[in-house]
């Protein structure tokens, strides 16, 4: 090895890029962590103002890949709590379970609404459409298009800021649990019971998910692997398949560092067009067409120490702009100053858009009044608030996503040491275990030779953790 290079460089320290410094240093290997961010965790980071700590976006703590789950208890110990789960959807006014239970949805529509969407499903299903391209056809395919339009439609177009017909049905079949509206109908007179499928608790750490990744440092930088922050990647340098070295940007300044190889958890558009030479058009022009959904959140401190019992509610209602809002004292009561609460409220948008570029004071009032009206909150409980921006949040799945995926994935083949994973580093909308899970693949590909295909990891059309599973890899001991 040249003695200048720093071995394996690992680019983001995110939950993906921790877990590859991780493997890195439990296998002895030579490595560094490059972060472009002040502070580890990525998306799962903990913020801390005025003595609150909050999550973006409330990273619940779930799994059915048991090394993940011994790896997390083994990190914590007894900061790694278990939570019960309440989370429920405000719709019309009215509140439903969340994950969806199908009784529930059809209660709360009422008589005439719930004949009508049952009448669209059997329609539906005597029609036998095709195998689904869009968000709309999947959902409709499986619940009705009546249905689709009263309840899935605006949320979905909140989220994503582009029609349902413009989103791959893949996202669908990987984020929404089905249920079946014939079982909820006998339900509703008696003859059949709804089996409810709610996880009803979950882990989550003490101090917010910023604890997990910080004792991630602290594990990897105590064997020899250092984790740098405030270290953007500019650009990888190249030959002949080989990556020489990568280029790190900071305070203005850029360093050449020489690798052996690079493990990248860094969006897919930037890793493929910071190669240096560039690829072929095709492939640049496959980057770049590669979108993301921003996010905002607002953190509203309050002196009401429960204004709702919940983890967290998805607010169905058009009239309000944000989407989803988060209660961490109910997450955990060590995030919040005792007698109080902090609320999450969170907004999808595109940077650049109006929630984007208000003023903070102008967004922490516009948050506060949207809970006020919907009866969330007592506006006047509220002591202030802070607003972050979070860039490229998540990868969207539009409907020319997957070709410029498969485009990309084929070119990167040809590296013989650089591989990519994680959430953004494969344009997918995993969960943090499922991120994980794929920098370890992806790791023990670079290491060992062999030949994991990260990019299947979680695409089983039901959602949850029930793939299949490399099953000699599930008895590999990774925890120290």
């Amino acid at each position: 090895m040249d003695r200048t290079s720093v071995g394996t460089a690992v680019l983001g320290a995110g939950p993906a890029g921790l877990t590859a410094a991780y493997v890195l240093a439990l296998r002895g290997q030579e490595g560094a962590v490059f972060e472009a961010d002040a502070v580890v965790g990525g998306l799962a980071k903990t913020v801390e103002f005025g003595g609150y700590r909050f999550d973006l976006g409330g990273h619940r703590f779930f799994t059915k890949l048991a090394p993940i789950e011994r790896l997390w208890r083994s990190m914590l110990g007894e900061d790694f709590l278990t939570r019960p789960r309440l989370s429920r959807i405000y719709y019309q006014g009215r509140y439903l379970r969340y994950p969806l239970v199908a009784r529930d949805v059809v209660g709360r529509l009422g008589l005439l609404e719930s004949t009508l969407c049952a009448l669209s499903y059997f329609w539906t299903k005597i029609k036998r459409p095709p195998e689904p391209v869009t968000f709309e056809d999947w959902v409709t395919s499986r619940f009705g298009r009546r249905l689709y339009h009263s309840f899935f439609q605006s949320y979905t177009e909140k989220v994503w800021g582009i029609p349902g017909t413009e989103i791959q049905s893949a996202w669908a079949a990987q984020r929404i649990k089905n249920f079946s509206f014939w079982r909820a109908m006998l339900g509703l007179v008696g003859l059949r019971r709804n089996v409810t499928t709610l996880i009803e608790e979950f882990q989550y750490p003490r101090l917010g998910p910023g604890q997990m990744w910080d004792a991630f440092r602290c594990f990897v930088e105590e064997r020899g692997i250092p984790v740098n922050l405030s270290q953007r990647c500019v650009s990888i340098r190249h030959a002949q398949g080989c990556v020489e070295s990568i280029v790190l940007r900071s305070n203005g300044r850029d360093t050449e560092v020489p690798v052996d190889a690079v493990l990248s958890s860094i969006p897919l558009s930037e890793l493929v067009l910071s190669l240096d030479p560039p690829p072929p058009p095709e492939v640049v022009e496959a980057a770049r067409g590669l979108r993301y959904r921003d996010f905002v959140l607002v953190a509203l401190i309050t002196s009401d120490p429960e204004p709702f019992p919940d983890n967290w509610i998805y607010l169905h209602d058009p009239e309000t702009k944000a989407g989803r809002v988060q209660n961490f004292g109910a997450w955990s009561e060590s995030m919040v100053v005792p007698d109080t609460t902090c609320l999450g409220v969170e907004y999808f948008c595109f940077e650049g858009d109006e929630i984007w570029e208000l003023r903070d004071d102008e967004t922490v009032e516009l948050a506060a009044a949207e809970l006020a009206r919907i009866g969330l909150i007592d506006p006047a409980h509220v002591l202030g608030g802070v607003k972050v921006r979070v860039p490229k949040a998540y990868p969207m799945y539009d409907l020319r996503y997957g070709d410029r995926v498969e485009v990309l994935r084929r070119y990167l083949a040809d590296f013989e040491n650089l591989q990519t994973f994680g959430r953004n580093g494969l344009h997918r909308y995993n969960n943090q275990d499922h991120s994980m899970w794929t920098a370890i693949l992806a790791t023990l590909n670079l290491l060992d030779g062999t030949s994991y295909d990260v990019w299947s990891v979680n695409t089983e059309a039901a959602y949850l953790e029930e793939g299949e599973i490399v099953d000699e890899l599930l008895d590999v001991e990774l925890v120290a």
